[in-house]
């Protein structure tokens, strides 16, 4: 009786994940790419001040740009 009843409610909570999206990647992985795609477009930068915003898209990407030439030259240091 008792392991019906927790089979029963553990079917009512994989039920409601699924309703809820809980047990897809798919939103979590739109919200981070959201996120991404967001920081690297200076959404947080004023927008009334046009140099601020391309000076902050021109730093995040050479960050990105220093950060891919950091890893490739640790590859190559361990290699």
């Amino acid at each position: 009786m008792k392991d019906d009843e927790t089979v029963r409610q553990a079917k009512r909570n994989l039920d409601r994940l699924g309703e809820e999206g809980g047990l897809s990647s798919t939103p979590v992985m739109k919200s981070a790419a959201t996120s991404v795609r967001d920081h690297f477009a200076a959404k947080d930068a004023d927008k009334s001040d046009t140099i601020e915003v391309w000076g902050t898209r021109i730093a995040r990407v050479l960050a990105l740009i220093a950060f891919f030439a950091l890893v490739l030259w640790l590859f190559g240091r361990i290699s």
